[in-house]
């Protein structure tokens, strides 16, 4: 994937594009509003959120062994997986030891930051998305752009199209004269699941929540479909990340509140499903947690950083950022897309390579991303935080040591400019002059900048130089007011 900035140069071209997400991100935050507008208490339910998800990172060696241990206990196997190639190696030979060849997903965005499927395919095993919108995108062979809607992008005569094209390369092909209706296309989608539903020996799931008390699993859902992967197979696999713990039943009670009017504007989820470890004669015989770290303890050295991996994963500030609007998710390059995802992936990641290095730029720091966020996590101040490593490098940690790294590509001016702020700043008399002569000379001044500067005044007139510059202003003032 190029950097951010060649993506969405591309992104913002597309009229079509544009005008999905306009419709669709306006209509959820409309909705988002009002059902945040109900509850007289969301702001305490919101800092209690953000104090519970904060304990808990702090405490996460803790609860984590007690998720391993009550897991356990209930007749599950926990493993452990530091990075992404050794979680799909996991459930790779968890499939390969029951011997099938086919598993079904609910839907799971830990599985597609590893790239499970493609994992899964390359030991021939065919992995389902069962999700609506998952099928769209995998039908489609797309990527999601959206946390909570992964086909956002797609209108639904996009879809009716896809359907026909696409679903009999899969199983059940689409009916004969579907139209781009909504209650067609998901009646297409339910038959074509449904045999994947009844024939499945194992499902891969995540999980919104763990219950780290009793190792109870969580996962919140509008279709169905996750009720139907998490009771019918005979083996179910949860790759769920290391952040996703609550410490109580108690907690949970906050988050489920606080998810379902942030993500879908709805009171309630029409699906939570648990389940803990395996009960004879219900559900699944043989139960897996995979255990995902992949950057994660690296993520939480950082104090400023950490914040992050707060996310419930509701996709409010998605819906609010004018930038993610006008792109959509596909420029973000990363299975985490919109604002959470400029300060996810490259802490997740690392932020060598030139897409994770571009992401925190990928914002205007208005500022509304945090104040729908249902935890409170300040997006804009790690946004900054992670520009200055950016800019600057220094010192992060990997795989738990400490690393430094070299600032990212095309910052050399950057620096070369703050450096010269810093020298004048520091010198009073010097930047009187400076400013003087920036006055004297304001009328020869371009309005868009040569060299590096080209791509900050590409989109933005650069700014005038008054006629007196305050300090001149100030003295003036202060003379005339000491004259009788």
């Amino acid at each position: 994937m190029p950097a951010f900035p060649e993506a969405a140069k591309v992104a913002v071209r597309d009229e079509v594009l544009r005008g999905n997400l306009r419709h669709a991100t306006g209509t959820i935050r409309v909705r988002r509003a009002a059902a945040v507008a109900e509850l007289a208490d969301w702001a305490a339910l919101r800092a209690a959120g953000a104090a519970i998800k904060e304990r808990t990172l702090r405490h996460l060696d803790h609860y984590l062994l007690q998720v391993e241990e009550r897991v356990t206990a209930a007749g599950g196997v926990v493993h452990w997986a530091a990075d992404a190639a050794e979680a799909n190696r996991i459930v790779t030979e968890l499939v390969r030891e029951t011997g099938e060849h086919e598993v079904v997903k609910v839907k799971s965005m830990a599985t597609q930051e590893i790239g499970l499927n493609e994992a899964l395919a390359e030991a021939g095993i065919t992995a389902y998305e069962t999700d609506l919108a998952e099928l769209i995108v995998q039908l489609g062979e797309d990527r999601p752009s959206h946390i909570l809607v992964p086909a956002i992008h797609r209108n639904r005569g996009e879809i009716r199209e896809i359907f026909a094209d696409r679903m009999a390369t899969w199983g059940r092909p689409a009916p004969e004269g579907l139209t781009d209706e909504p209650a067609e296309l998901a009646e297409a989608a339910r038959l074509h699941l449904r045999e994947k539903f009844l024939r499945a020996k194992v499902a891969v799931s995540g999980a919104n929540f763990m219950v780290a008390e009793t190792g109870t699993l969580a996962v919140v859902e509008s279709e169905g479909n996750g009720r139907m992967c998490l009771t019918l197979p005979e083996t179910l696999i949860s790759v769920v990340g290391i952040e996703k713990i609550v410490p109580t039943w108690r907690d949970l009670e906050v988050f489920l509140q606080l998810l379902p009017r942030s993500s879908t504007a709805e009171r309630m989820n029409p699906y939570t499903s648990l389940w803990t470890g395996t009960t004879d004669g219900d559900g699944p015989r043989a139960f897996h947690l995979v255990l995902l770290d992949n950057g994660r303890t690296d993520t939480l050295a950082d104090t400023v950083g950490r914040q992050a991996l707060r996310c419930i994963r509701c996709s409010a500030c998605l819906n609010v950022c004018p930038v993610y609007e006008r792109t959509g998710g596909h420029a973000y390059g990363s299975v985490y897309p919109g604002p959470i995802g400029a300060i996810l992936t490259p802490q997740l990641q690392g932020m060598e390579d030139e897409l994770a290095a571009s992401l925190p730029y990928a914002s205007s720091l208005c500022g509304a991303c945090y104040q729908v966020c249902p935890v409170a996590i300040d997006i804009p101040d790690v946004l900054v935080h992670l520009r200055e490593r950016a800019a600057t490098g220094g010192t992060v940690t990997r795989r738990g040591a400490p690393a430094r790294i070299r600032p990212a590509r095309g910052h050399a001016a950057e620096r070369a400019a703050m450096r010269a702020a810093r020298w004048a700043l520091d010198r009073p008399a010097a930047l009187r002059v400076a400013q003087r002569v920036a006055t004297a000379t304001r009328r020869l001044h371009p309005r868009r900048l040569p060299g590096p500067g080209r791509a900050w005044t590409a989109s933005r007139d650069l700014p005038a130089f008054p006629e007196q510059s305050f300090r001149d202003w100030w003295t003036t003032r202060n003379r005339d007011d000491r004259q009788p």
